[in-house]
């Protein structure tokens, strides 16, 4: 974790909510881009000085009736609320319920029989440190003219892919919003807290500099779990991908990723790409 994870998603949540989603007038001349501290202090029934405190890390032990109370006025999702707790209870503790344990790389026969159900869709596995470790022949044929089976990862890193591959700015249509998502990837978890992680992050601080290491500052620390990926490849032409995250059990410490056409472009793109009939993978909505 960053040294103020809890003020960080605050911070950046308070920000993303407009006023009138909360029912309060717009009014001119607003300097910040969701609302103003005042405003969320008013919605939570707190203090603004306590706002204050909490979103610079003066105060990290926030009450649960108070969490409560900034999950309503911020509007978190499920996911989001679950998020907060959590920070607010690993605050500070330097705990990492993984300790030493290396990052698993064998992945299970009936993981590896759910890619193979999933062809022609681009699926893959990949643990905490964002390393391919398995995948479907319709991901290879997505990625391979990219180079990231190419470079000298073995497994292949997208985190290293994604900061430092060649090609990867161009690649990625909105590689601003990969890399964010990229780097909160790697936060979700107890980041420099595990030794692996932090090495990682050290390897990118050096390598990649402020293009990592202000995300590390900035970028809060929860993944999209679903959304849509544009990629510029190179054989195929524009691609609109839409993700969905699957994670597996806690013993596995990995996730599935898989990828279906977002259009009906898309889904003739792939097909062609992949070999298959015209309607293999048929255009996802919504």
């Amino acid at each position: 974790m960053s040294e103020n994870e809890l003020g960080l998603f605050l911070r950046t949540r308070r920000e993303a909510v407009t006023p009138a989603q909360v029912g309060l007038p717009t009014g001119p001349r607003r300097r910040t881009p969701g609302l103003r501290r005042a405003e969320l202090a008013t919605l939570a029934g707190v203090s603004v000085e306590y706002v204050t405190r909490l979103e610079q890390g003066r105060d990290r032990h926030p009450s649960p009736p108070v969490l409560a109370a900034l999950a309503d006025a911020l509007r978190l999702s499920p996911a989001e609320r679950i998020h907060l707790h959590r920070l607010s209870k690993s605050v500070d503790s330097g705990f990492s319920c993984m300790g030493d344990a290396q990052p698993l790389r064998d992945v299970r026969p009936t993981v590896r029989a759910i890619l193979d159900r999933l062809e022609p869709a681009p699926a893959v596995v990949v643990n905490r440190l964002i390393e391919v470790l398995a995948y479907t022949d319709g991901y290879h044929r997505l990625m391979a003219p990219t180079g990231l089976f190419a470079g000298p990862d073995t497994p292949p890193n997208l985190a290293r892919f994604v900061f430092r591959g060649a090609d990867a700015r161009t690649f990625y249509a909105d590689w601003e919003h990969v890399a964010d998502d990229t780097v909160a990837t790697l936060k979700q978890g107890p980041f420099r807290a595990d030794p692996h992680i932090a090495a990682l992050a050290d390897e990118l601080t050096v390598t990649v500099g402020p293009a990592f290491t202000d995300r590390v500052a900035t970028v809060p620390s929860l993944a999209a779990a679903t959304g849509v990926t544009r990629l510029a490849h190179p054989d195929a032409g524009p691609l609109r991908l839409a993700y969905e995250v699957l994670e597996l059990s806690a013993d596995d410490d990995q996730r599935v990723i898989v990828y279906l056409p977002a259009d009906d472009a898309t889904a003739a793109a792939l097909d062609t790409l992949t070999g298959r009939r015209p309607g293999a993978l048929r255009a996802v909505s919504g």
